[in-house]
């Protein structure tokens, strides 16, 4: 299937669409080798917090506008070209203990650092715009070899951008990320406990 954005320019996938139309969910083998993404464990753990009471926080759709539909059988179709109506902003938003919550979520497969090149233009200006207004914004990243989770503050993040714009590096290290991120443990119910982590980088316990 092919997605163009709204300018005609062909779309590339850096991670999973937002509807994954046809995407078979890979098999959870055991607690330590769960085959599942950053998307599937974060959906999950938001319908934990929802279903508590603790927090209401979903996936934002993507608007896309169909162009060409194939039916191969009478009862499936096939979407064969697409268009994202408007540029998306980042993943997740939502409501926890009065205040307003705006993320993204990215993985790598890197060891040693996290690439910027997954982050485009103008998530990274939603984001400065969300705290602008006195929002909290932040990224969750995965080092999916490891399966190690880290929450990264909007505020460093735009630092890191900007040293990217004036000619330095591409990427955030792994040191620059544990210095200036935290850790998100990895649990089974919810499955990435980030409101704690929200709470203890935001001052939000009660």
């Amino acid at each position: 299937m092919m997605f163009n954005y709204p300018n005609g320019k062909k779309y590339t996938a850096t991670s999973p669409l937002p509807q994954q139309l046809g995407r078979p969910r890979r098999t959870v083998e055991s607690y330590g080798n769960r085959g599942m993404t950053l998307e599937d464990d974060l959906n999950e753990t938001n319908l934990y917090y929802l279903s508590r009471g603790i927090a209401v926080i979903h996936k934002k759709p993507v608007p896309i506008q169909i162009v060409q539909v194939d039916y191969p059988k009478r009862s499936a179709a096939v979407i064969k070209e697409a268009y994202f109506k408007q540029a998306s902003t980042t993943d997740y938003n939502g409501v926890y203990k009065g205040r307003y919550i705006d993320f993204e979520a990215k993985e790598t497969q890197n060891t040693s650092s996290f690439p910027l090149k997954n982050f485009h233009d103008h998530q990274i200006h939603h984001m400065e715009a969300v705290l602008k207004q006195g929002g909290i914004a932040f990224v969750i990243l995965r080092f999916s070899s490891t399966d190690e989770y880290f929450l990264l503050d909007a505020g460093p993040l735009l630092k890191f951008w900007e040293r990217m714009e004036l000619g330095g590096r591409k990427s955030i290290t792994k040191n620059e990320i544990l210095e200036t991120g935290i850790p998100i443990p990895f649990g089974f119910q919810p499955r990435i406990d980030y409101l704690k982590t929200v709470d203890e980088l935001y001052d939000l316990s009660e």
